[in-house]
């Protein structure tokens, strides 16, 4: 099947009939930009070879999903084993969320944006719309720059590429910042590069949350949290993520927790339920979250924080569980204060939060009378 086809048909499924994105999508060979990928299977990682398998190459590449191409320290295109082990730490983003990332940034025709580069697709699809002389795309990782630039040449794309920590010193000023990566807060070297206006656009590392904000007179960035969701990788600084500093999952796992008492819900996988693992990482920021469920409806619950704090549910489907716990803070008391707020009032207050965002780069969320501050 040619490759033309397989675009026109996401770009279909992806973007309106009048979209501006429409032709972008249908224009751009997204299988150049993944020649190899990693495939998740049993906790392990497989390499999944393009060339060698061209008809599931197109199904893979023009399907609307995220395809991992980099895993701890091993790229997919330079593995020479086919298994790996690891977090991701690369990926080609599912097309629809790279689409809606950019469409909340709200560029004009002749806007200068900076995007995340990783395999290039994103950035692609930005040179297609805008013209490359608009586009700067960056990542932390020298290949990733190098692949992603001459891939961009091979189909007449000649964006602005940079080497750099997007959390650190930008290469220029832009009308547009759009990560699709995700970051704790907003750094203040973002504040800096926006233009008066300028617009930015990210999510917040361990939620799923996208945040829009526009840059003011004196420096700040006004804006809001946006109704949709949206999740992606948290930037690293070096070749791979740092080791987990708090106790190991096996370390606490079967632990007779310090306190022991009925839960008043039953048993949540939290990464599942959006709002809540939002609104507990805004609170506590850094939990590890694990989850388990067996053929009897058993159900577990781990939450792990660096600090030394634990907690443990078990519970069968709908019944209160036995909670343990332990270290410095109470971990799963938090958990339940979010809850206990979501039953009482129906919705937690983060859909159309205000942001607001010093020169300095502390991000304020509000609504009503809550309020959060990240550094």
């Amino acid at each position: 099947m040619e490759w033309t086809t397989c675009a026109a048909r996401l770009a279909e499924e992806v973007a309106h009939p009048v979209s501006r994105w429409r032709e972008a999508l249908a224009t751009t060979p997204r299988h150049l930009f993944v020649p190899r990928w990693w495939k998740a299977d049993e906790g392990r990682w497989w390499l999944q070879d393009g060339p060698q398998d061209p008809e599931a190459w197109m199904a893979a590449a023009y399907s609307n999903r995220t395809l991992v191409t980099r895993v701890g320290e091993v790229h997919a295109d330079q593995a020479k084993e086919e298994q790996a082990d690891g977090l991701p730490t690369s990926s080609s983003t599912l097309p629809s969320l790279v689409v809606q990332m950019y469409r909340h940034a709200m560029m004009a025709d002749d806007s200068d944006i900076l995007v995340t580069a990783g395999t290039g697709y994103g950035t692609a699809l930005a040179c297609a719309r805008l013209g490359s002389e608009h586009v700067t795309s960056v990542d932390v990782d020298p290949y990733l720059v190098a692949a992603a630039a001459d891939r961009l040449h091979d189909i007449g794309h000649h964006p602005q590429t940079a080497v750099c920590d997007i959390t650190g010193p930008l290469p220029g000023t832009f009308d547009r910042i759009i990560a699709t990566v995700s970051t704790r807060g907003v750094p203040a070297p973002w504040l800096r590069a926006l233009r008066p206006g300028g617009r930015l656009v990210t999510t917040l590392a361990g939620t799923w949350l996208i945040v829009t904000a526009d840059k003011q007179e004196d420096g700040s960035a006004i804006g809001r949290v946006e109704a949709d969701r949206a999740s992606f990788m948290t930037t690293r600084q070096g070749a791979d993520y740092p080791p987990n500093t708090g106790p190991a999952f096996k370390e606490v796992s079967h632990l007779e927790g310090e306190e022991v008492s009925m839960g008043r819900f039953p048993v949540l996988n939290v990464p599942e339920s959006y709002d809540v693992w939002s609104m507990l990482e805004l609170t506590v920021p850094g939990i590890q979250h694990y989850f388990s469920h067996d053929a009897d409806r058993g159900r577990k619950a781990w939450m792990i924080h660096p600090d030394g704090s634990w907690a443990r549910a078990e519970g069968v489907w709908k019944e209160f569980p036995t909670v343990h716990q332990g270290g410095p803070r109470r971990l799963y008391d938090d958990l339940e204060r979010i809850r206990l707020r979501l039953n009482m009032e129906g919705a937690l207050p983060l859909t159309h939060a205000r942001v607001e965002i010093s020169p300095e780069g502390v991000c304020t969320i509000s609504r009503g009378a809550w309020r959060a501050e990240i550094e």
